[in-house]
């Protein structure tokens, strides 16, 4: 039963995944209107460059079977027949807003993680001044057993975070590449967000 659930979960991972876009519309499971304004006003999002380089320690670790994909595929991945190569991690974003900026002055773990292939799962809830979140994506094996990236935030993952209370959401598809999404006052998802290293 573990084993369907956890295929379960990495095929609407993997399926609902694309390009960068359109985020869909997330019904909301009430009526009650959204606090105004939805989060603060915020133009740009500083990543220290010390954060930056444990960011890449924590994708290198999860990822350090990346290039043990031959004989591997998407499928076999999905289905969890193939070699679990590498996991997603799901972190915690801590900082402030001063002026038109997001600083992002640490990094958390999430409670409760729960790592896969393709799907992570976790919470924030204990973190204190609370901004974010952060993941990392594995490398998917095409046909022919060759590491594929995913660069940036998919749909599925710009929907979470239109659900979510996050301000702003962070993913690492690569050791040095990093895409961000932030909330904009009326709770509208900005994407992509100009990240400056300091």
């Amino acid at each position: 039963m573990r084993a369907l659930v956890a295929v379960a979960l990495a095929c609407c991972a993997l399926l609902g995944r694309g390009e960068k876009g359109a985020v869909p519309a997330v019904p909301r499971r009430d009526s009650s209107p959204l606090p105004s304004p939805f989060s603060p006003s915020f133009q740009v999002v500083v990543l220290p460059a010390g954060l930056r380089g444990m960011m890449s320690a924590v994708w290198i670790q999860n990822n350090r079977h990346w290039d043990e994909l031959a004989g591997q595929n998407t499928l076999t991945q999905l289905l969890g027949t193939g070699k679990p190569t590498q996991r997603e991690y799901l972190g915690c974003l801590a900082g402030e807003i001063a002026n038109d900026t997001l600083w992002v002055r640490e990094l958390k773990s999430a409670a409760d993680l729960k790592q896969l292939q393709f799907a992570v799962a976790g919470n924030c809830d204990a973190v204190d001044r609370f901004v974010g979140t952060w993941h990392t994506h594995p490398y998917r094996a095409g046909l022919d057993g060759r590491a594929l990236k995913e660069r940036g935030l998919s749909a599925l993952d710009l929907e979470t975070f239109a659900a979510a209370r996050d301000l702003i959401t962070l993913v690492m598809w690569d050791m040095d590449s990093i895409d961000v999404a932030a909330k904009a006052p009326d709770g509208s998802v900005r994407h992509p967000v100009p990240l400056a290293m300091r």
